[in-house]
């Protein structure tokens, strides 16, 4: 059985499309599933059961990317095609079902929109992929037995960033002593790139020893298994917090701009502080560490659904 998975050229869509992936793997077990995505997402699906082979979207003016997919993929007859972009491309090749999204803005949770595609109710929540070696790199880099806290402290967008100085005061608050995370260390994280990288510094400076620097030095499995690590994960709104929710570390994403109804972190243990006038362009400086710490707190004195 063949499947095409044409999803997103962003690590957070691509994260959140990840459930229905996982879907297809355990739905049909034998199946052999191509995935299409973006550069910057094709680790993402690196240590993906049941992977044939990763077609890598690399976008050009001329759109000659798609011409450049289905010259790999029209020689062949697909059982299942599924198109998470919405384009046209489904119809060009031989398949026995085609599931395309549709176009245009839909106030659903994304997860939730990428479920109805096959009628799934709930919809099946992200996941995340990584094996042994990824755990051994990840201990290594945070050894001990103490714990240790994730901040994202970047994202795409600088509208999207909360100030470096509240992710400092959110940290110190939450590991003071007779805090719920008393003593824990920081993991930061962040994608590669100058930007990020100079919105990581103010954080890395002010934490000096407590924290380990992590941005945009690591595979995106490698991310997922240090992620899983911690016992919390802070993040604005990006693909961190995506993958940290698809992992089951209790997730806080930290919204301004951004729709928190289609994007908020899907997870087992999550939850989003709010800026107020959110989605408004100029919000996120309104979100203060009280409200942030007020929903950390909360969600790491919730209980591990069943």
């Amino acid at each position: 059985m063949r499947i095409l998975f044409i999803t997103s050229s962003r690590i957070g869509d691509a994260v959140l499309s990840t459930g229905l992936l996982d879907h297809l793997i355990r739905t049909y077990p034998q199946a052999r599933i191509v995935v299409a995505c973006g550069p910057v997402a094709e680790g993402l699906f690196a240590r993906m059961p049941n992977r044939a082979w990763t077609i890598v979207l690399r976008r050009d003016r001329l759109r000659s990317h798609w011409f450049r997919m289905w010259r790999e993929v029209a020689g062949r007859r697909w059982d299942i095609v599924v198109d998470l972009r919405g384009s046209a491309f489904a119809w060009t090749i031989r398949a026995g079902r085609r599931h395309v999204v549709k176009g245009g803005r839909n106030p659903e949770h994304r997860v939730r929109h990428l479920g109805a595609l096959f009628g799934l109710e709930p919809p099946p929540l992200p996941v995340a992929w990584f094996n042994g070696a990824d755990r051994a790199r990840a201990a290594a880099l945070l050894p001990g037995e103490g714990p240790w806290i994730g901040l994202g402290p970047t994202a795409n967008w600088d509208r999207k960033v909360w100030a470096p100085e509240k992710f400092v005061a959110l940290y110190r608050a939450l590991t003071a002593p007779g805090a719920p995370l008393e003593g824990a260390r920081a993991a930061i994280l962040g994608g590669p790139g100058e930007m990020e990288r100079a919105m990581a510094a103010p954080v890395l400076a002010a934490l000096g020893e407590k924290a380990v620097d992590l941005v945009g030095s690591l595979a995106l499995p490698e991310v997922a298994a240090v992620l899983a690590r911690c016992a919390l994960f802070v993040g604005n709104d990006s693909g961190l917090m995506h993958l940290s929710a698809a992992t089951g570390t209790p997730t806080l994403g930290l919204f301004g701009p951004s729709h928190v109804e289609q994007y908020a972190p899907a997870g087992r243990r999550t939850a989003v502080a709010v800026a107020p006038g959110s989605p408004g362009l100029d919000s996120m400086p309104g979100l203060t560490v009280e409200a942030a710490l007020q929903a950390a707190e909360g969600l790491l004195a919730t209980k591990v659904p069943a």
